[in-house]
């Protein structure tokens, strides 16, 4: 038994050790090219999530919101309400995001795209402060899942969490 309680915390520590010597997360080099399909009807879907990556997530475009969800969009986001007047509100009222009229590329890192039926999945690295090792970060992937209804958003999934006061 004393070899055994001796063992637990070098294991333990070997676990550890291996968990914080991850590979960092990282996009590709052209994310645009990850939001085509052969299949038209996902290719119109990811299309149409490219529209929302880069005009109203990255360029704040808003009053564009619109042209790519439906006006009922449901949102498991914690923090924003559900139909697409209480995402506008989220972003514009809440988060106070500036649009920006000449928009370009995405310039988001994306990890990956996925499509299959109705639903659309974009990867994307995320950094973090690490939690104990003051002054490091680290990387993980946040995701953002959409459901279309006729070519425009109509439910949104993503790992949001409520942030602490």
């Amino acid at each position: 038994m004393k070899t055994l309680t001796k063992l637990i915390p070098v294991a333990l520590l070997a676990l550890s050790s291996s968990v914080h010597a991850q590979e960092p997360v990282v996009g590709v080099a052209n994310p645009e090219s990850l939001f085509v399909d052969e299949d038209p009807l996902l290719h119109k879907n990811k299309q149409a999530t490219l529209h929302i990556m880069r005009e109203l997530l990255q360029c704040n475009q808003w009053d564009r919101a619109r042209e790519w969800m439906t006006e009922q969009y449901i949102q498991h986001n914690p923090n924003a309400a559900s139909g697409v007047e209480g995402v506008i509100y989220y972003f514009t009222q809440v988060l106070k995001r500036e649009p920006t009229e000449n928009c370009g590329e995405l310039k988001t890192p994306v990890v990956a795209v996925m499509a299959e039926d109705d639903l659309v999945t974009v990867m994307m690295p995320r950094t973090y402060p690490h939690p104990t090792k003051e002054g490091e970060t680290y990387t993980t992937t946040w995701y953002d899942t959409f459901r279309f209804v006729d070519g425009k958003a109509d439910e949104h999934w993503d790992p949001a969490t409520i942030p602490a006061p």
